[in-house]
């Protein structure tokens, strides 16, 4: 698939004028973001592009000025395009480490993901992600049947099946996510998980013990009915994505389907919350 990049220039730099930019594009259609010294780089389907797009972004912050300018990509060796702009090894908790196969790191953990890290969202940098794998670092997992929604390169899902799930779904709309997490399965040998390409619309008549979804507040709210239908009584989702400020008004939405709140977690204004489906 050919996708658009659009080069976003972020002055004064703003690591949380950044995350704000990046959570209207995605409302928007970009499906990834990858982190520059002037900003970030956002990327989306070509067909799905448009430059009227730009125009309706904003950031609250009077000081800052924002530039854009786009450039057409074709299919390219991502790995490569990651290798020069630094992936660093990720360390939940002394417990997890999410890394490249060829990565050199000290010490032991007691879960090892490797990914090879290409177009998808999630290889565990973001706050979301990482807040989501503590979740479910401090989560009961064996022997559950799990769903990871929106699993981008898969590694929610990953550490699902490495701590002993009795299988795990992983679906996500987006070719790229779907074909790289399909490969970051076969990389750590997992036979528990099966990934799908596709929407909510794909969990059809499926329950679930557990549902992650790691996706943006209003695909959360349009998506929790649909989880909460395929969710055992008992059962746990664990959502993210969203703002602290956003905290509410999901929480809401999950009560609404008797969903009730259990915890959530904060980092740098990006919220992870979980839930517990009434019996």
């Amino acid at each position: 698939m050919e996708y658009t990049k659009v080069a976003v220039t972020v002055t004064p730099s703003n690591e949380i004028a950044n995350d704000l930019l990046m959570a209207q594009m995605g409302e928007l259609g970009f499906e990834s973001f990858s982190e520059t010294d002037y900003g970030f780089d956002a990327y989306i389907p070509t067909k799905d592009f448009n430059s009227s797009l730009l125009k309706s972004i904003e950031i609250p912050f009077e000081d800052t000025k924002l530039a854009f300018t786009n450039e057409v990509m074709p299919d390219v060796n991502w790995n490569e395009e990651w290798e020069k702009n630094y992936f660093q090894p990720i360390i939940i908790d002394d417990k997890c480490i999410v890394r490249r196969p060829f990565d050199k790191v000290e010490g032991s953990y007691k879960h090892e993901i490797l990914i090879e890290p290409k177009m998808s969202f999630g290889t565990g940098h973001h706050s979301t992600t990482s807040q989501m794998l503590q979740f479910i670092l401090e989560t009961d997992i064996k022997g559950t049947k799990v769903l990871d929604m929106g699993c981008g390169t898969g590694i929610l899902g990953m550490l699902c099946a490495k701590k002993k799930a009795a299988s795990v779904v992983g679906i996500d709309i987006d070719e790229w996510a779907y074909n790289n997490a399909i490969e970051n399965l076969a990389l750590n040998n997992i036979s528990n998980m099966t990934i799908e390409m596709g929407g909510a619309e794909k969990i059809g008549e499926r329950s679930f013990e557990i549902i992650l979804a790691n996706i943006n507040r209003n695909i959360l709210l349009e998506d929790i009915k649909k989880y909460q239908k395929s969710l055992v009584p008992g059962g746990k989702l664990i959502l993210s994505g969203f703002y602290q400020e956003d905290l509410e008004i999901i929480t809401q939405e999950c009560q609404k389907h008797q969903l009730n709140y259990y915890s959530h977690k904060n980092d740098n204004n990006w919220v992870a919350a979980a839930y517990i489906l009434a019996k």
